[in-house]
Protein backbone atom coordinates (compact mmCIF):
# COMPACT_ATOMS: atom_id res chain seq x y z
CA UNK A 1 0.00 0.00 0.00
CA UNK A 2 2.09 3.56 -0.52
CA UNK A 3 0.74 6.53 0.65
CA UNK A 4 0.17 9.98 -1.01
CA UNK A 5 1.70 12.97 1.22
CA UNK A 6 -1.10 15.94 0.90
CA UNK A 7 1.17 19.00 -0.12
CA UNK A 8 1.94 20.49 3.54
CA UNK A 9 2.27 24.62 2.05
CA UNK A 10 4.11 27.39 2.47
CA UNK A 11 4.26 28.77 6.02
CA UNK A 12 5.01 32.51 5.25
CA UNK A 13 4.58 34.23 8.62
CA UNK A 14 2.98 34.34 11.79
CA UNK A 15 -0.49 34.86 12.29
CA UNK A 16 0.35 37.03 15.55
CA UNK A 17 1.79 39.42 13.00
CA UNK A 18 -1.15 39.70 10.97
CA UNK A 19 -4.00 41.56 13.28
CA UNK A 20 -7.84 41.24 12.60
CA UNK A 21 -8.60 44.11 9.81
CA UNK A 22 -5.01 44.14 8.46
CA UNK A 23 -2.92 43.08 5.14
CA UNK A 24 0.34 42.59 4.17
CA UNK A 25 2.20 41.22 0.51
CA UNK A 26 4.50 38.08 1.14
CA UNK A 27 7.14 37.19 -1.40
CA UNK A 28 6.68 33.62 -1.74
CA UNK A 29 8.49 31.87 -4.43
CA UNK A 30 9.62 34.64 -6.07
CA UNK A 31 5.68 36.02 -6.28
CA UNK A 32 4.04 38.52 -4.16
CA UNK A 33 0.71 37.46 -2.40
CA UNK A 34 -1.16 39.81 -0.52
CA UNK A 35 -2.85 37.96 2.82
CA UNK A 36 -5.81 39.58 4.32
CA UNK A 37 -7.04 38.65 7.90
CA UNK A 38 -10.74 39.37 8.02
CA UNK A 39 -12.90 40.80 10.97
CA UNK A 40 -14.07 37.84 11.48
CA UNK A 41 -10.13 36.29 11.76
CA UNK A 42 -9.99 34.44 9.01
CA UNK A 43 -7.26 34.18 6.10
CA UNK A 44 -7.69 35.56 2.69
CA UNK A 45 -4.99 35.36 -0.37
CA UNK A 46 -4.81 36.89 -3.46
CA UNK A 47 -1.87 38.34 -6.24
CA UNK A 48 -0.72 41.46 -4.78
CA UNK A 49 -0.44 43.37 -7.93
CA UNK A 50 -3.62 44.68 -9.68
CA UNK A 51 -3.52 43.58 -13.40
CA UNK A 52 -4.86 47.22 -14.11
CA UNK A 53 -2.17 49.56 -13.25
CA UNK A 54 0.11 47.51 -10.43
CA UNK A 55 -1.65 49.16 -7.56
CA UNK A 56 -0.80 46.98 -4.22
CA UNK A 57 -3.23 45.27 -3.27
CA UNK A 58 -2.75 44.74 0.19
CA UNK A 59 -2.70 48.32 0.67
CA UNK A 60 -6.31 48.26 -0.23
CA UNK A 61 -9.54 48.64 1.73
CA UNK A 62 -11.11 44.94 2.30
CA UNK A 63 -14.38 43.35 3.39
CA UNK A 64 -15.62 39.94 4.11
CA UNK A 65 -16.17 39.26 0.20
CA UNK A 66 -13.39 41.56 -1.73
CA UNK A 67 -10.24 43.37 -1.62
CA UNK A 68 -10.49 47.34 -3.67
CA UNK A 69 -7.75 48.46 -5.24
CA UNK A 70 -6.19 51.38 -3.75
CA UNK A 71 -5.44 53.29 -7.06
CA UNK A 72 -8.53 53.03 -9.21
CA UNK A 73 -10.75 51.41 -6.58
CA UNK A 74 -11.30 48.27 -8.66
CA UNK A 75 -13.00 45.23 -7.04
CA UNK A 76 -11.69 41.66 -6.64
CA UNK A 77 -13.67 39.21 -5.10
CA UNK A 78 -11.94 36.75 -2.61
CA UNK A 79 -14.04 34.07 -3.93
CA UNK A 80 -12.59 33.69 -7.56
CA UNK A 81 -10.42 36.52 -7.97
CA UNK A 82 -12.68 38.22 -10.49
CA UNK A 83 -13.22 42.04 -11.10
CA UNK A 84 -16.05 43.78 -10.70
CA UNK A 85 -15.52 45.96 -13.24
CA UNK A 86 -15.64 44.05 -17.02
CA UNK A 87 -12.54 45.68 -18.72
CA UNK A 88 -9.94 44.46 -16.28
CA UNK A 89 -8.93 41.25 -15.32
CA UNK A 90 -9.08 39.06 -12.23
CA UNK A 91 -6.00 38.44 -9.81
CA UNK A 92 -5.44 35.13 -8.70
CA UNK A 93 -6.54 33.64 -5.30
CA UNK A 94 -4.56 31.42 -2.99
CA UNK A 95 -5.76 29.02 -0.68
CA UNK A 96 -4.52 29.81 2.49
CA UNK A 97 -5.24 29.12 6.58
CA UNK A 98 -3.89 29.12 10.06
CA UNK A 99 -2.22 26.15 11.44
CA UNK A 100 -0.86 25.94 14.89
CA UNK A 101 -0.17 30.17 14.90
CA UNK A 102 1.19 29.93 11.74
CA UNK A 103 -0.16 31.38 8.33
CA UNK A 104 0.19 28.49 5.70
CA UNK A 105 -0.32 29.35 1.91
CA UNK A 106 -0.36 26.82 -1.20
CA UNK A 107 0.35 28.74 -4.47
Amino acid sequence: MTSVSADPGVVIGLVEDLHIGESRAYAVHGRQIAVFRLTDGTLRATDAVCPHRGGPLADGQFDLSKVVCPLHQYAFGFADGGCTSEDVGGVGVHRVEERGGEIVLWL
